[in-house]
């Protein structure tokens, strides 16, 4: 007696598992990256001020990640403070020309504050550079004063409009950081 065995129905069955476990594993995957290294934290302020100030919500979240990595407490080893890290003298400019009543210094590490200050800044520095973002992120990281001189310089910029090369390596790094981060954000939660 002979048994016939049929291998397309195993073969079939073997391919669907295979998907199956392939579709687990993308599903958690992204999970992770949402999760633990791209997370949307205080999305409820982000979205609020990045309204306010004409921005995308994932350029914020980006900013965020790449200054503290969404520790509020967070402060550099040049004393800027909080979520999207602003100086002292940032902040108490920004707090003038918002109208932020009862600032002081150490409300930088409230969520609300910084977030609102940061959203305001990046946006005026991108209105000032004409909406180039390369630019206006090396300013954000390394001040317009020195971005002024670096556009003045025909060694970092062909035009006095766009920086062709970012003399300081911190704020190179920095400016590639976020515009990653930004395309993982949109890639990940964009729908």
């Amino acid at each position: 007696m002979f048994y016939v065995i049929d291998l397309r129905g195993r073969k079939l069955r073997l391919l669907i598992s295979v998907i199956a476990i392939c579709i687990i594993a993308y599903m958690i995957t992204l999970t992770i990256f949402r999760t633990f290294l791209f997370p949307i934290k205080y999305a409820d302020l982000v979205t609020k001020y990045s309204e306010r100030y004409n921005l995308d919500a994932y350029l914020v979240f980006s900013i965020i990640k790449t200054e503290s990595k969404f520790n509020p407490q967070a402060t550099s080893h040049k004393g800027a403070k909080g979520l999207m890290q602003i100086t002292d003298q940032t902040g108490e400019w920004a707090a003038k020309e918002i109208g932020i009543e009862n600032y002081h210094s150490d409300r930088l590490y409230e969520p609300e504050i910084n977030i609102q200050i940061g959203c305001w800044y990046i946006s005026k520095l991108i209105h000032q550079y004409k909406n180039n973002l390369e630019t206006s992120l090396a300013a954000y990281n390394a001040g317009s004063g020195n971005v002024s001189k670096w556009l003045g310089d025909e060694k970092y910029s062909k035009d006095a409009k766009n920086l062709s090369f970012i003399p300081f390596k911190e704020t190179r790094e920095y400016v590639k950081k976020v515009i990653r981060n930004r395309k993982y954000y949109e890639c990940l939660y964009k729908h």
